[in-house]
């Protein structure tokens, strides 16, 4: 299994087809994604996403939608939309390798945290991301429009 890059960090996709691969791993964690996926996911690229896949042979195991922007508190801060692994391969290292490659590529940016935001009813997720080091530093609010 490797960590491939299918976009390059200048608002490009730049591999398609393992995007299109990863369609279904993608849905596991946001089923409502639209129906054309691939244009919606050229629409976050476009506006500053990343994505990576993590692969072996030619399946799609993980992936994982970051971007890294400047804020007034953090500085670069370097932030994960979206970390999933099949949800057959779980426990086998796919998200570990997605997270060591996400932090590499934050210092490598210059970012000093990388930071995500994890639903409250995903406790499975939280004890995983406990043991890959994360802490919980606040609150995130949300108000519905």
């Amino acid at each position: 299994m490797h960590i491939l890059a299918i976009t390059d960090g200048h608002k490009r996709l730049v591999e398609a087809d393992w995007l299109a691969r990863a369609e279904l791993v993608h849905r596991q964690l946001r089923p409502q994604l639209p129906s054309d996926y691939l244009s919606a996911m050229q629409g976050v690229v476009k506006d500053g996403g990343e994505i990576i896949v993590a692969i072996d042979g030619q399946l799609v195991k993980g992936l994982a939608v970051f971007r890294s922007f400047l804020d007034t508190f953090n500085g670069l801060r370097f932030y994960v939309d979206d970390l999933v692994t099949d949800e057959t391969q779980r426990s086998q290292g796919i998200g570990h390798a997605l997270i060591a490659w996400l932090e590499a590529e934050a210092r490598r940016r210059g970012a000093t945290s990388l930071s995500l935001e994890s639903g409250t009813q995903r406790t499975q997720a939280h004890k995983f991301y406990f043991r890959e080091g994360f802490i919980i530093p606040s609150f995130s609010f949300r108000k519905p429009l």
